[in-house]
């Protein structure tokens, strides 16, 4: 087990408005904040802090590509996924500052893609180069909407229900040690980058979002999209399982800004307390530092339930802070940027999820026993010798050898039992179809 700390960048939009004055230092590690004093007259006194330094991993200005974005702040924690550590991508900042551009990407250019779909992307390409593993992926996707869940990938959404509120809403369940289950929420296999990126549009689809003063198409709940990976190495017993959340946090919002009324001050009321849990956690997690007992008030809110592990516990996190560089936004950029500076104090405890799977162990020794068997029958002589195979025999010869030949598994194996003419004939059988450059005579 290895300590993790937490990695935080910060992003800057693009802007049309008066911008604030801003500075990336250090190689685009630091930024400084210039806020101008302001007095009402000379002789009022003004001890305002006019310069506010804040350090990140990395500072991606306004013109960044999205793809730079992705290799800095999600591309490790992906390649960590595929070696068995859990991972986390979150966003946080204020409302229309490119949280969701930043996770999903823009509709209009294939280069906008986010987090998210460029994710899915690499861990299917890594899949096939690593042809010593085998895997499989599960996803599903939660919606976290006035701090109650609903599974956005529910097929009932398609054929029964009208809106998210008419599902079962998932619930938090927790076991003896302490590990969180989620009731109601879906995990759908995607064998295929298409499968994966078809389900996570789906959820996009079925997102809560509305309209405000800030923003056009605000997202109004948190998301988390949830990577599930089962991996395998040829010939082993032991599986790494990982998972790894992606997640868009819902954009803080001062309300005599954003003038909300009627739902949409409710909604902006549960977006601001769930944040404001979330950085109880934090300040929680800083504290404990120094006192291991302290509390750490994850049950709070759904949303600092189900990350739980990705704020002080197994998982190796990346937080991306998000700002409006416009002057009007100065301080909703300042308050996101030292909230980024209490989440890099952070430290996680990380170690590879590797576990012995019972099912393989005894694959692999009922193999390991009708190998030695046929091997002890070939000793003796067998019980040999058919003098002359079937026609019929030949045809399921011919149909196994096919069938090896077709699977792409690295673990097939083509098995006839101990008998030295059914042998001969399936080498010869394999040695025709070579000699053809096919992949199979399906019984000829």
């Amino acid at each position: 087990m290895s300590e993790h700390r937490i990695n935080i960048f910060l992003r800057l939009r693009p802007t049309k408005g008066q911008l604030c004055k801003y500075e990336a230092l250090d190689e685009n590690t630091k930024i400084v904040v210039e806020v101008p004093r302001e007095n009402l007259a000379q002789e009022v006194i003004n001890n305002q802090k006019e310069k506010h330094e804040f350090s990140f991993n990395h500072v991606f200005d306004r013109d960044t590509r999205q793809e730079d974005i992705f290799n800095k702040v999600a591309g490790p924690v992906m390649n960590a996924a595929l070696d068995g550590f859990n991972g986390t991508v979150f966003a946080y900042g204020q409302t229309g500052s490119g949280k969701t551009f930043t996770l999903t990407g823009g509709p209009e250019k294939y280069e906008d893609r986010g987090i998210m779909p460029r994710a899915l992307s690499m861990l299917y390409s890594q899949f096939k180069k690593r042809t010593d593993y085998t895997y499989q992926v599960h996803v599903s996707y939660l919606e976290i909407y006035n701090d109650t869940g609903y599974d956005l990938l529910d097929p009932a959404l398609e054929t029964q229900a009208k809106s998210l509120e008419d599902l079962p809403k998932v619930s938090l369940m927790e076991d003896e040690d302490g590990n969180i289950h989620l009731r109601n929420l879906s995990a759908h296999p995607a064998s295929t980058e298409e499968d994966a990126l078809n389900l996570l549009f789906l959820g996009e689809t079925n997102r809560a979002t509305s309209e405000t003063p800030m923003n056009l198409a605000s997202s109004r709940s948190h998301c988390i999209f949830t990577i599930f990976i089962t991996a395998t190495q040829v010939g082993s017993d032991v599986t790494r399982k990982s998972k790894v959340h992606l997640v868009d946090l819902a954009g803080s919002e001062r309300v005599y800004k954003t003038r909300a009324q009627g739902d949409l001050l409710n909604e902006s009321k549960y977006i601001n307390l769930s944040l404001h849990f979330l950085e109880m956690c934090i300040v929680a997690l800083q504290e404990r530092k120094g006192n291991k007992k302290a509390f750490v008030p994850y049950r709070n809110s759904m949303m600092t339930s189900v990350l739980r592990d990705s704020l002080g516990g197994n998982c190796k996190t990346s937080m991306i802070a998000t700002i409006n560089p416009n002057k009007d936004h100065t301080d909703e950029s300042l308050s996101t940027c030292r909230f980024a500076q209490r989440v890099a104090c952070i430290s996680n405890a990380v170690k590879v999820n590797e576990e012995v799977d019972p099912q393989r162990v005894i694959k692999r020794l009922k193999k390991e026993v009708a190998d030695l068997r046929e091997e002890l029958a070939l000793l003796r002589g067998g019980d040999e010798e058919e003098t002359e195979l079937s026609e019929e025999t030949l045809k399921h010869l011919r149909a196994k050898v096919d069938e090896f030949m077709v699977d792409p598994s690295p673990e097939s194996e083509l098995s006839i039992g101990p008998h030295m003419g059914k042998l001969r004939y399936c080498i010869g059988y394999l040695k025709t179809i070579a000699r053809s450059g096919g992949g199979g005579g399906k019984g000829q």
